[in-house]
């Protein structure tokens, strides 16, 4: 690794979940040739006004007919292909921080969770389970929640991801009952066989249909990372490493000396820029704006997704303002999740990096990138520290000027 340490006081990461730019080589591995998150966004809109990713040089990685490249972008752009077997969020940021992923998680998508396992989260939660199927969270919501209320049931159920979900009323059901419902339903799921990705708490206030509503007191109980990441390098040499957004619950907590839990992925912008206002820190800021995914990308909204792309662009103009001569900026996504697409899974495509810092000197287009593991590489060769054997990736910082 080129040693050029500490060029770089303070390093951003944030990840806009979700938005894709096509093109995975491999797509149709995954059932999803043709998949273009970003550009059939861009093409399915009226106005779509993001100045501020267009002079980072979105535009200039991604060609798309509504927005013109930059002769001159801010700082440089790549495309990253990701290598690991899978297309989830797990997946995708853990390679970010250089682990390979050739497992991919389980589902139960078709099926619904086996007999054995709902039987004995019965018996130690102390609710029978109603649901136990794949379904989004607001159409579950709407069939079950009131059974859920009057009965004093526990709704369970997954989606095309590797999850376990579990829904509960914040009045009836009390949000503390309901994460430690998570919590036993976490153990459980430790079993290979049953081994999810991630359990998560969705609490929701309401009474009847159209009353109910999700609420930010969600709780990801996630696997711990594979292996050591760049996060940990970092916090075992002394580095701060501040999560914003579902962070600390992708890594569950491994590796992360702050964390900072987020309402909306406005108010994560909102948290990037408070921190980036702070001079009390080194290392690194992780962010993850998980409603381009969640609320949109799932739920197949184009409006409502582009609509979050230019709130998004707005803040971003707010941080750009903020960053110092030692600050770097790396803007990119885990995944893609094309809403025009078939289904509400998420889809197999290239994301873009951006990166931005008003030290930078040059500009323009790096070489597509066979892993997304050269964010985590990056970070470590700024420090001056080794990435741990096993984990993939390279360091981009001999080629940034």
């Amino acid at each position: 690794m080129e040693n050029m340490k500490n060029k770089y006081k303070r390093i951003f990461v944030i990840v806009i979940d979700s938005m894709g730019i096509g093109g995975a080589k491999d797509a149709a591995d995954f059932n999803d040739e043709g998949a273009d998150t970003l550009g059939h966004i861009a093409s399915s809109v009226k106005t779509f006004l993001i100045p501020n990713l267009q002079k980072m040089g979105l535009a200039n990685i991604k060609e798309m007919p509504e927005l013109k490249a930059e002769a001159k972008p801010l700082g440089y752009q790549a495309v990253l292909n990701e290598r690991s077997n899978g297309k989830d969020t797990m997946t995708g940021h853990w390679e970010m921080m250089g682990i390979h992923t050739t497992k991919p998680f389980i589902t139960f998508t078709e099926t619904g969770f086996p007999p054995e396992l709902i039987a004995e989260l019965e018996e130690r939660c102390g609710k029978k389970v109603i649901g136990n199927k794949s379904a989004s969270g607001t159409q579950i919501l709407d069939e079950l929640a009131e059974q859920e209320i009057n009965d004093g049931k526990m709704i369970v159920y997954t989606s095309a991801d590797s999850v376990l979900q579990i829904c509960g009323n914040e009045e009836t059901f009390d949000l503390k009952n309901l994460y430690r419902c998570c919590e036993i339903a976490r153990e459980i799921t430790m079993k290979d066989e049953w081994k999810v990705g991630r359990v998560i708490a969705r609490p929701y206030v309401g009474k009847k249909v159209g009353e109910f509503k999700r609420t930010s007191n969600r709780h990801d109980y996630a696997l711990s990372p594979s292996g050591p990441t760049t996060l940990n390098v970092l916090q075992e040499n002394g580095y701060d490493v501040i999560s914003v957004g579902k962070i600390a619950d992708i890594f569950n907590q491994s590796g992360i000396t702050e964390g900072n839990h987020s309402d909306s992925s406005v108010h994560g912008m909102e948290q990037t820029i408070d921190i980036a206002k702070r001079d009390d820190w080194k290392g690194v800021c992780f962010t993850n704006l998980v409603d381009f995914d969640a609320l949109w990308g799932h739920r197949r909204n184009v409006q409502g997704y582009a609509q979050e792309i230019v709130r998004f662009d707005v803040k971003l103009g707010e941080l750009l303002r903020l960053m110092k001569e030692d600050d770097l900026l790396m803007v990119t996504a885990d995944h893609g999740n094309d809403p025009t697409y078939t289904g509400t899974d998420h889809t197999r495509e290239q994301v873009p990096l951006l990166m931005w810092s008003p030290s930078m000197e040059g500009c323009g287009q790096l070489p597509d990138q066979d892993t997304f593991g050269v964010i985590g590489y990056t970070i470590a060769d700024n420090f001056g520290l080794e990435m741990p054997e096993g984990t993939i990736g390279q360091s981009l910082l001999g080629l940034i000027k």
